[in-house]
C-alpha cells in the first residue's frame, strides 16, 4: 500500500543516527573514542562479549560511555522543529507535516538555548568545538533548509560561527568540505538567505562562515564566488550607509577569497572598486578596521590589469592619497603600495601622477619616508618621489619652454 500523499519527507541529519541501528538517538552516549551511538544498541554491542568500538574498531580502553547531552538536545529540538516523533520512531524519515507555530517556536526556543550555553562560556565552546560530531550534524541542519524551518537553519549558522573560531586549521578544512559538498552544495543557499533574509546578526554570522570556508583552496574560493547572488550580497553589504561591522566582515571575506586569481577578476567586473572609492572619499568617519580592509582588497585588485584600468579611471586615486598618514601605519602602507604599482611599476595611466601631486601627494610621501612604516614602503615612497619629481621637472621644462617661445618666437 502506498504512503498517503500528503505525506512530508524531511532529511534526517547523519549524525542524529545511532551507527548500529540507523534510528534516531533516543538516548545518545559517548564512547571513549568520542563516537556516539544511542544506548541500548551499544549496550547490547557491549553486553555481547565485544571490546572495540563499532565504528571505528579501536579496541576500548574503558568500556564506560558518558550521555550526549548536547545531541540529544540538539535531535529533540530537531524533532520538534520538522513536526515528528522522529526521535523515537522506527520510521525517522516520515513527519506528520508542516509544523505549527507553537512547534516552530518551541524548537527555536531550545536551539536558542543552546546557543546561549555556547556564548556565554569559554568552556562551553571549547567542549562542542572538541565534539567531532557537533559540525556534521550543524551542517545537515544547514544543508536542509529547503525542507527545514530557514530559522532553525539560521540559529545552526549561528552556532557554527561560535564554535568554528576555537577550531585549528584542520577543523576549518573539514567545515569547508562538509558545507561545499554536502547536498550540492545546499549550505550556500541557506547562507546565501542569511545574507539577504537575516537580522544584523545574522548577516555578520553568515558572511564570517562564508569566510571559513571559502579559506581551504582555490576551488571552494571560486564555488562561492561563482554561486549566484553571494558576491551581489556582499559587495552591497560595503555600502558607505551599512553597519560597520558587516563592512569589516564581508571586506575580510573578499580579501580571502581574491586569492584566487579568477574570483579578482569576478571582484573587478561587479564594481567592488566604485564601492571602495565611495568608502575612501565619504566625509562620514569610517572605522580604522573598515579602511584598512578596503585598502587592502584594492591592494590586491591592482594585481590585474583591469583593476588598475578601474581604480584609474574611476576617481580612486585621490581617495587612496586622501588616506595617506590619516588612519594607521597599515592603511598608509596600502595606500603607498596602490599608488607605487599604479605610477613606478606598471605606468599605465599617466593622470595618475597628475592626481597624486594635485592632491598634495609628494609632501605626504616625504613624511611617509621619515616614518615607522617598513623599510620596503619607505622605500617604495622614495621611488614614487623620484617618478614625481621627473614628472615636475618635465612639466616646468615644458612650461619654461612654452614662455620662451611666447617671448622669443622664431
Amino acid at each position: 500500500m502506498g504512503r498517503d500523499e500528503t505525506e512530508t519527507y524531511i532529511t534526517v541529519p547523519s549524525f542524529f543516527k545511532c551507527p548500529i541501528s540507523l534510528d534516531v538517538m533516543r538516548s545518545p552516549v559517548s564512547l571513549c573514542t568520542g563516537v556516539t551511538y544511542d544506548r541500548p544498541s551499544i549496550q547490547r554491542w557491549l553486553d555481547g562479549g565485544n571490546n572495540t568500538c563499532p565504528a571505528t574498531m579501536q579496541i576500548l580502553k574503558s568500556k564506560d560511555f558518558v550521555p550526549n547531552l548536547t545531541l540529544q538536545r540538539l535531535i529533540k529540538a530537531w524533532s520538534d522543529s520538522v513536526g515528528s516523533s522522529a526521535a523515537g520512531s522506527q520510521d525517522p524519515a516520515s513527519a506528520r507535516g508542516i509544523p505549527t507555530k507553537e512547534e516552530v517556536n518551541e524548537s527555536l526556543m531550545r536551539l536558542t538555548r543552546i546557543v546561549r550555553f555556547v556564548k556565554d562560556s569559554e568552556a562551553s565552546r571549547e567542549f562542542l568545538s572538541g565534539r567531532e560530531d557537533l559540525v556534521p550534524m550543524l551542517v545537515d541542519i544547514v544543508s536542509a533548509v529547503k525542507t527545514a524551518n530557514i530559522k532553525l537553519a539560521f540559529i545552526a549558522i549561528k552556532i557554527l560561527d561560535t564554535i568554528i573560531k576555537k577550531g585549528n586549521e584542520g577543523d576549518r578544512e573539514r567545515l569547508s568540505k562538509l558545507m561545499l559538498l554536502t547536498n550540492g552544495g545546499d549550505c550556500l543557499t541557506a547562507i546565501l538567505l542569511a545574507i539577504q533574509r537575516g537580522d544584523l546578526e545574522s548577516k555578520i554570522e553568515a558572511v564570517s562562515v562564508l569566510e571559513v570556508m571559502s579559506s581551504y583552496d582555490a576551488k571552494s574560493k571560486m564555488m562561492i564566488a561563482e554561486r549566484e547572488g553571494i558576491l551581489t550580497e556582499l559587495i552591497k553589504s560595503i555600502s558607505t550607509e551599512s553597519d560597520p561591522n558587516l563592512m569589516e566582515t564581508s571586506l575580510s571575506f573578499m580579501i580571502t577569497i581574491s586569492k584566487s586569481k579568477r574570483v579578482r577578476s569576478k571582484l573587478i567586473a561587479a564594481k567592488t572598486i566604485t564601492k571602495i572609492k565611495d568608502i575612501l572619499m565619504t566625509e562620514e568617519t569610517i572605522s580604522v578596521a573598515v579602511t584598512e580592509k578596503s585598502l587592502k582588497l584594492l591592494e590586491i585588485l591592482s594585481s590585474k590589469r583591469e583593476g588598475r584600468s578601474e581604480i584609474c579611471g574611476g576617481g580612486c586615486v585621490e581617495g587612496v592619497v586622501k588616506k595617506l598618514l590619516k588612519v594607521s601605519t597599515t592603511a598608509t602602507e596600502h595606500a603607498v603600495t596602490i599608488l607605487w604599482c599604479l605610477c613606478h611599476v606598471f605606468k599605465e595611466d599617466k593622470t595618475v601622477e597628475e592626481t597624486v601631486e594635485r592632491s598634495n601627494g609628494v609632501t605626504k610621501l616625504l613624511v611617509v619616508i621619515q616614518s615607522n612604516c617598513s623599510p620596503m614602503v619607505r622605500q617604495m615612497a622614495k621611488d614614487l618621489i623620484k617618478v614625481l619629481k621627473v614628472k615636475s621637472s618635465a612639466s616646468a621644462l615644458a612650461a619654461y619652454e612654452t614662455k620662451t617661445t611666447h617671448i622669443m618666437p622664431f
